[in-house]
């Protein structure tokens, strides 16, 4: 592993270590992403997902979580959850051993988006679903983008190719996100993270994170990529190995 990569993974575990330490699990059936995943999962047997952290979007029964977060991992376990230690471009699995894979707000966090992608591939059988969310757009990038350890934003074209490239079609997508759109709010919630973090944390896990539970709107699907004009992030239904 090149020093970059080794950086920005050291960079991504200390955040998430901490912020996982002192947050609260979120039950994936609080998530507009319920109703869809619950019914993809209902079909898939072997489900995996990747770096959840303590907001898992697949059932936790019959799931299997993998992410570098020991608090995390531990939190789940406690639920009944299993779990592995590993990172998404080496996981302990053997080929084509999922029939879902669910991989959210990940693929951005990783120097080699391609060894990644194609991990997951690996793992997946043929016909199986991918459930994957990127940011859009490197115009867009912000303070916040860097805090939260992102290493890219991508072009809508980009991440459709790649995913081709490792065997997935885009069945449908839709906007995703719960990213506040105040740059005031944003900058705000980092300092408070960054110099009073006992604090932020209990407005995070009392206030902010159930108004944005609350407040959340069903996702709308449409087929493909749609239309990604002003959209900061994307939520994509892949299926792999169709034509």
């Amino acid at each position: 592993m090149d020093s970059s990569a080794s950086d920005l993974r050291d960079t991504n575990r200390r955040f998430y270590e901490a912020l996982w330490s002192d947050a609260r699990l979120i039950a994936p059936e609080r998530f507009n992403t319920w109703p869809l995943f619950d019914a993809l999962a209902a079909a898939a047997p072997r489900r995996l997902e990747v770096a959840p952290g303590l907001r898992p979007r697949l059932p936790l029964a019959g799931t299997c979580f993998v992410d570098l977060s020991q608090a995390a991992l531990h939190r789940l376990r406690r639920e009944g959850a299993a779990v592995a230690h590993a990172e998404i471009a080496a996981l302990p699995f053997p080929d084509g051993h999922f029939d879902l894979v669910c991989a959210l707000d990940i693929l951005e966090h990783v120097v080699d988006d391609t060894a990644a992608l194609a991990e997951l591939a690996r793992v997946a059988r043929a016909d199986a679903a991918l459930l994957i969310s990127v940011p859009l757009d490197p115009a867009a990038w912000t303070a916040f983008d860097d805090f939260v350890g992102h290493h890219r934003r991508y072009e809508p074209e980009r991440i459709e190719a790649m995913l081709a490239c490792h065997g997935w079609r885009i069945e449908r997508s839709a906007v995703y996100g719960m990213q506040p759109r105040s740059s005031r709010l944003l900058d705000l919630g980092q300092w408070f993270l960054t110099h009073q973090r006992a604090r932020a944390m209990w407005w995070y896990n009392r206030v902010f994170m159930p108004l944005g539970l609350r407040f959340q709107k069903p996702l709308t699907w449409r087929p493909g990529l749609g239309d990604t004009a002003g959209v900061d992030e994307l939520l994509l239904v892949c299926r792999h190995g169709t034509a």
